[in-house]
């Protein structure tokens, strides 16, 4: 469970995600190095720069400079209520209406390019897989899940909110594993020379589908999740 603290810098053994609770705009930095923050988040800054090769001292001096602004929301001061709140209306309202307008992007890509380009039957196939799942996630969450947080947010205590939280978070790994493989697939989403603006506005869509729910996931699994299960148990 990650430590929601924000007093203190992270060191080299604080998790990735303990580095961007303090300060968001870390993750940008993670992002840039493929250091997944959200999903895979537990592992520690030192591990992760070993598992990518990266040099640890510039690293830290990166995010060192990146310090916490102002000007941030700090998600983890919120209440649960308002965090769930704006998860619904600002994570979940973003993928109701983006994986609908994607969907036809990577059919259209498909149908044209499918042939020519032998990985796109298979991000066609992770890309559907991963809406519908998402959609039945945010379905599980906007009616079960957020509902019981709102109430342990309200005073209710001894709530068993640890098993469903469990089940989001393996979901969420999964989606994880699915947006990494279709970066993969993609090439980093890079179009090919001569694709068609079909094509890169599909690409352009799944590289800001999977930024969206690094943030998304990042929000639920480090701040949402451990201070409900937290709350619960006063």
């Amino acid at each position: 469970m990650a430590d929601v603290s924000t007093t203190s810098t992270p060191g080299l053994d604080s998790t990735v995600s303990q580095w961007v609770v303090q300060a968001p705009a870390r993750s940008r930095i993670f992002e840039k190095r493929g250091i997944d923050y959200c999903c895979g988040g537990q592992a520690t800054l030192r591990q992760a720069c070993a598992k990518h090769q990266l040099n640890l001292e510039a690293l830290v001096a990166e995010l060192l400079a990146t310090a916490p602004e102002a000007t941030q929301r700090d998600w983890s001061t919120a209440s649960l209520t308002e965090l769930a709140n704006h998860i619904e209306s600002t994570h979940h309202a973003y993928l109701k209406d983006e994986l609908p307008r994607l969907a036809r992007l990577v059919h259209r890509t498909y149908t044209a390019h499918g042939l020519h380009y032998r990985w796109l039957p298979e991000l066609k196939t992770t890309f559907d897989r991963f809406a519908a799942e998402m959609d039945a996630h945010m379905l599980k969450e906007e009616h079960i899940l957020f509902p019981l947080i709102r109430r342990i947010d309200a005073g209710a205590r001894g709530a068993a909110v640890s098993a469903p939280v469990a089940v989001m978070e393996q979901e969420h790994e999964r989606a994880g594993a699915a947006l990494e493989h279709m970066r993969r697939l993609s090439n980093n989403y890079t179009a090919p020379e001569g694709a068609c603006n079909t094509f890169r506005a599909m690409l352009d869509g799944l590289r800001e589908l999977e930024a969206d729910t690094h943030i998304h996931v990042f929000k639920e699994n480090s701040i949402l999740f451990p201070k409900a299960i937290a709350a619960a148990e006063v």
